[in-house]
């Protein structure tokens, strides 16, 4: 496996219909299709399964690309980069395409827990990254979403296979995963966030959810960026 992203589009816009949500539908859990236009760049074609749909902010999308390893955050319905639009057949059901668990006891235990998660990296070699395991994936429950130390974005894999195959390690940890914070209800979701790297750059984004599992961490989605991250929040609101 590895960790792949599709490139950051650009704010380029061009003017066109858009179809309404009502046109679409209901398309969680659905697969689809559509281009995607970068600036001056060719047009590209993508097909995905979509996950979810931001209770938060019901206009956003959580979606995995096939072939990639990333969740995105996309106003499909709105956004002008997406061209063509189309949800394709065969919704994906959960009880026909994956009609169990394969063990339902550790697919429990491994939620809210920090992992060693190995992947293979160049000439054969073995990489292991520490992550914690965020949720089940609700149209798909062999799969979990995922954040890494070294890479805080949103991830999604199917944990329970590798785990089977030797590929990843739940950490002990006395106490639990979840040490409580400062934060002691959903206060911080809508909310803006200005974040500072390093070299003293700052970006601004917004807090889009709270994982129930870990109340201190946050999915925020920063502006002009199509990826989701994942970072704990106490303070320092905008």
């Amino acid at each position: 496996m590895s960790l792949r992203r599709m490139s950051t589009p650009s704010n380029q816009k061009r003017r066109r219909r858009r179809p309404s949500p009502q046109d679409l539908g209901n398309i969680v859990g659905c697969r689809i299709s559509h281009e995607w236009k970068e600036g001056d760049k060719p047009i590209t074609q993508w097909t995905a399964i979509v996950l979810d749909q931001l209770p938060t902010n019901p206009s956003l999308y959580l979606v995995k690309y096939d072939g990639i390893d990333c969740v995105y955050g996309l106003e499909l319905h709105s956004d002008e980069r997406i061209l063509k639009l189309k949800v394709l057949p065969h919704k994906v059901v959960p009880h026909k395409v994956f009609p169990h668990v394969k063990d339902a006891h550790l697919a429990r235990a491994v939620v809210g827990r920090t992992v060693e998660h190995k992947f293979e990296g160049k000439h054969g070699s073995k990489d292991n990254w520490r992550g914690v395991v965020l949720a089940q994936v609700t149209i798909m429950k062999d799969w979990f979403y995922i954040t890494y130390e070294k890479d805080p974005a949103l991830y999604i894999h199917q944990l329970l296979d590798d785990y089977t195959e030797g590929n990843l390690r739940i950490i002990p940890e006395i106490p639990p995963a979840e040490v409580k914070s400062d934060v002691d209800s959903d206060i911080l979701t809508g909310q803006c966030v200005q974040f500072t790297r390093g070299e003293g750059s700052k970006k601004i984004g917004k807090v889009i959810y709270q994982v129930p599992g870990k109340p201190s961490v946050y999915l925020i989605k920063f502006d002009g960026n199509v990826h989701i991250y994942v970072y704990t929040l106490v303070e320092k609101i905008c």
